[in-house]
């Protein structure tokens, strides 16, 4: 899957080569698109090597598909028979007394 870019100058997203590099040899930049990568070099400006850098590693972020998370086992495990309860036996002085 390719990485789409975001121009950090006008906002645009544009598709570079996988490469990073044109055809005529000339490098692509993960920070601007053809037109503000052309106005910087006549300007003399350069891509800053880090902004570079975090603008690739978000893209690969972004294109990488999504990491599949391991369901638990089983977290609400119920006991396979009822709970054993004191309903049937008699409590003191639960019963019916004898004297009337």
């Amino acid at each position: 899957m390719r990485a789409v870019f975001q121009c950090t100058e006008c906002g645009i997203h544009y598709l570079p080569p996988e490469g990073l590099v044109y055809g005529d040899g000339s490098p692509a930049s993960p920070l601007w698109c053809t037109e503000h990568q052309s106005v910087m070099r006549e300007r003399g400006i350069s891509e800053p090597p880090s902004a570079a850098a975090l603008a690739l590693l978000a893209a690969r972020r972004r294109a990488a598909p999504p990491a599949l998370e391991e369901e638990p086992a089983r977290p609400d495990v119920r006991p396979s028979r009822p709970a054993r309860t004191r309903r049937g036996a008699k409590a003191p002085g639960g019963g019916r007394s004898k004297l009337r």
